[in-house]
């Protein structure tokens, strides 16, 4: 591990006017080591590109706005020796559009037209540093050797393709790398999802053997309940990783669900930082290696309004050939499985509400008649408990709060629900669970 190296991922929550760079500057500066920068686009940037992808015909005003807000953010930028490459993408994103005009479905088009937004904070943020006598220059991810498991979107970074592709001579100083894309699998750019810049600073952080990653928010750290929920909690110090993991899967918007995986194996500690917050020497929350602590439970998932599909299959050699399809199709479908039981003779697949007549469909189409059945909730309990405590879940505790156990990973027990006032049964079960909570009034 190079202890003296940290990547730091600014998102486009931290990219709202001038004066976060100044502090972006003041962090980047003040931090002792080689730092590596991961950026997302300005924020609202992405939003405006996609909507132009639709309407390339009334994004005329489009590019002279974009430079306009960037400038401001930068100024000096067009007359630095970074001001041709701020020019070049410029008019990358007007030649995007052109050909969008007469090509709505051009996927190279419109994945050059949407990374723009990346290429230009990455030059805005480069040229900030370098006022602040920071030696920074801008990398395009893909320029580096980043490359992602797919073509046109990928869920992820390929990190096996990537160790050896990646130009680590690029990285000198500090780099400013663009994230939430990178080369796909048929050398051409390719989008991670939304939010997947995170997953591109923590892949990095994993290909260059990183001391820590840090995602710097505009909030203080990962909280035990989605604040939606009306019910008041402090950070958590620390999470391990498969229980990061669970948590991101299921609720918590601070975290993508693919940002720990590649840091699960290599110790490598992830960290969430207030970007507005006093620079204190432990973070609001760590994440790291799984830790058993008896009886502990960290957080409550709570995803709403979710169906369970369940089908019969004639044979187990049936159903393990068609799973796999099944499996694939809905990821085409860009349609999430929560939860996956298969027993001899039966699947049991949960999905959300909006997702359930096209995944029975996919479904049915390789085991025929399904059945479903509405939920008000999936609710995973994140962290670990004693063997008597999680029995109890399985019978008169599940019982009298209307909660069906859905399994037990050993740092999570995910559970279904019928119970329709959410927030007093996410009351009841932080009351049972100990955690620090408060409900907030509605006056």
């Amino acid at each position: 591990m190079n202890e003296t190296l940290t990547v730091h991922k600014f998102g486009g929550s931290c990219l709202r006017d001038a004066s976060d760079l100044d502090r972006i500057a003041e962090v980047i500066g003040d931090w002792s080591g080689q730092s590596i920068v991961v950026v997302s686009a300005l924020w609202g940037t992405t939003d405006r590109l996609m909507r132009a992808s639709k309407e390339p015909r009334y994004a005329s005003r489009l590019v002279n706005d974009l430079s306009s807000q960037h400038l401001r953010f930068a100024p000096g930028l067009l007359k630095s020796e970074l001001g041709p490459l701020f020019t070049k993408v410029l008019n990358g994103i007007e030649q995007s559009l052109v050909e969008l005009a007469k090509q709505p479905a051009d996927r190279v088009a419109i994945n050059r037209l949407l990374a723009a937004g990346e290429r230009l904070s990455a030059l805005v943020v480069a040229h900030r540093l370098k006022q602040y006598g920071i030696i920074a220059h801008p990398v395009g991810s893909e320029d580096i050797g980043l490359r992602l498991n797919g073509i046109n979107r990928a869920p992820t970074v390929d990190l096996a393709a990537s160790m050896g592709l990646l130009d680590r001579k690029a990285l000198h100083d500090t780099p400013v790398i663009t994230g939430w894309f990178g080369e796909g699998n048929d050398g051409e750019l390719a989008l991670l999802s939304r939010g997947g810049s995170d997953h591109t600073a923590t892949s990095i952080a994993r290909l260059v053997d990183a001391s820590r990653v840090i995602l710097w928010k505009d909030v203080e750290g990962v909280l035990p309940l989605n604040p939606r929920w009306g019910i008041e909690t402090e950070p958590i110090s620390y999470l391990g990783y498969g229980e990061a993991m669970e948590l991101s899967r299921l609720d918590t918007p601070i975290l993508h669900p693919a940002t720990v995986e590649p840091l699960t194996d290599t110790g490598i500690p992830l960290e969430i930082r207030h970007l507005r917050g006093s620079i204190q020497s432990q973070a609001a929350t760590v994440i790291g290696p799984d830790l058993y602590e008896a009886n502990v439970i960290k957080a409550i998932g709570c995803l709403p309004r979710v169906v369970s599909i369940r089908c019969q299959t004639k044979s187990l050699g049936q159903q393990s050939g068609k799973l796999g399809d099944v499996l694939v199709d809905l990821d085409k479908a860009e349609i999430a499985c929560w939860h996956l039981d298969a027993q001899p003779g039966e699947l049991r697949w949960i999905v959300s509400q909006h997702d359930v007549e096209e995944a029975r469909g996919l479904i049915e189409k390789q085991f025929g008649t399904t059945e479903t059945e509405s939920f008000s909730a999936i609710i995973s309990l994140v962290g670990n408990q004693f063997d008597a405590e999680r029995q109890a879940w399985h019978s008169d505790e599940s019982a009298r709060l209307g909660i069906e156990v859905l399994s037990d990973t050993g740092h999570a027990v995910r559970m279904l629900t019928k119970n329709d006032d959410m927030v007093d049964l996410l009351h009841q079960l932080s009351q049972r669970c100990g955690l620090k909570h408060t409900l907030q009034s509605n006056d």
